[in-house]
């Protein structure tokens, strides 16, 4: 996940009226960026081009969060690790009050509220919700510590690089795994070819929903984007939108879903 804090400007009513938003967030994932959309008057196309799955296997969370007591610091970079974590925490019949030694760290506002909601405590959230400020603001505080990383399967690797350059021991668990869900491709071919349902802008909430997307649609139907904004939460959803060769109209400023709406009502 993406972010940056900041106050943004309260926005007009209905301010995205008469607007098609295609939303490629995982389905358990996508309510509050559509209720958000839908507040300010849009309509909202809701096609996944992101599936949220358990790994092929817990045993390594699940040792993990037996042996929590010998970690450091705990890094958790979505609300997806964390309800693993506590799934599975409650699955083996351990308590909450175990994580009470270890510090943790949080990427995001979305993914400490996650945290804060179960009880636990957040020692830090970055100034930005990236990855790299992550790394900032811990690297100075884990030299010879023990650090746990929970994450997706697949995911950048800036911070177990770079902690591990500044003398850290990290260990990196799978909490889930995403993967394409194949039955939106038919569906998002469909609407991007249909005039009165083509979507006025497409959001993109990670770099996972823009790789799937783009294998979703497929290199011969590039043009079925032709007309159509293309939004991201955030700088490195963006790199990877400009990766995949497709521009980045709209990028917001605060790395959040807020944030994302709030330059969705202004830029379209």
């Amino acid at each position: 996940m993406n972010g940056s804090r900041g106050k943004r400007p309260s926005l007009a009513a209905r301010a995205l009226n008469g607007k098609r938003i295609l939303i490629t967030r995982a389905s358990e994932q996508a309510g509050s960026l559509a209720e958000r959309l839908q507040e300010l008057g849009a309509t909202v196309i809701a096609i996944p081009s992101i599936e949220i799955r358990p790994p092929q296997s817990y045993e390594p969370l699940d040792s993990a969060i037996r042996d929590i007591a010998r970690y450091d610091w705990l890094i958790l970079t979505s609300v997806n690790g964390v309800r693993a974590l506590l799934e599975r925490t409650e699955q083996a019949k351990q308590t909450l009050s175990n994580f009470s030694q270890v510090k943790i760290a949080a990427i995001g506002p979305a993914t400490r509220k996650a945290l804060e909601g179960r009880g636990l405590t957040v020692a830090v959230t970055p100034k930005q919700y990236i990855a790299e400020s992550v790394v900032e603001a811990l690297h100075h505080q884990v030299k010879d510590k023990q650090v746990l990383l929970v994450r997706a399967k697949v995911a950048r690797d800036v911070i177990p690089q770079e902690l591990g350059k500044a003398g850290a021991r990290v260990q990196v668990v799978e909490a889930y795994e995403t993967v394409v869900p194949q039955s939106s491709r038919a569906r998002l071919r469909d609407v991007l070819s249909r005039p009165g349902q083509r979507p006025h802008a497409i959001t993109f909430t990670s770099s996972s929903t823009a790789r799937n997307f783009m294998e979703l649609l497929g290199p011969d139907n590039r043009h079925l984007l032709t007309g159509v904004m293309l939004a991201s939460i955030g700088p490195v959803t963006s790199g990877t939108l400009r990766e995949l060769g497709l521009p980045v109209h709209i990028e917001a400023g605060e790395y959040t879903i807020p944030g994302l709406v709030h330059a969705l009502a202004e830029n379209l």
